[in-house]
């Protein structure tokens, strides 16, 4: 069967979900914004108990990400994250939430081949980059900025 570009593109519109834009932006800046005003709760709270702001600002990211792996495990992270859409991917949480899904999802298969071969099979292609685009920007930096 031979399909033209214009019944491959009436198939596609058929196929694809409509999108809620009107709906899934404020939910998603909604849970964005209750996970930011947590993190800050959370480095409030650390101060008030003591801890200077670099201290406090440490358990903070701590506390996060073990929440987030917590609730990934439970299976509560993805709920949130089919209403809060990409609010749910805050750096540090949605990170977590990276590495820990794939943990869970192949503990079945074992240490090595399952925990240990997967657990990076989302979060991999991020450090990969983020490492190399690093290293590329301080080369230029050495070499041509300072």
């Amino acid at each position: 069967m031979k399909l033209s570009k214009k019944q491959y593109g009436e198939m596609v519109k058929k196929a694809s979900p409509n999108s809620k834009c009107m709906r899934d932006v404020p939910l998603a800046f909604l849970i964005g914004g209750l996970i930011c005003t947590a993190g800050q709760g959370l480095t409030e709270l650390y101060s008030y108990l003591g801890f200077d702001d670099r201290t406090a600002s440490a358990w903070c990211t701590v506390t996060l990400v073990f929440l987030s792996a917590l609730f990934t495990g439970l299976g509560l992270y993805e709920k949130l994250a089919k209403y809060g859409g990409a609010g749910t991917l805050v750096p540090v949480t949605g990170f977590a939430n990276a590495v820990t899904s794939p943990a869970v999802e192949f503990r079945s298969e074992g240490f090595i081949l399952g925990l240990g071969a997967k657990i990076f099979i989302i979060a991999g292609p991020v450090i990969l980059y983020g490492c190399a685009a690093s290293v590329a920007y301080g080369l230029i930096y050495y070499f041509f900025l300072r």
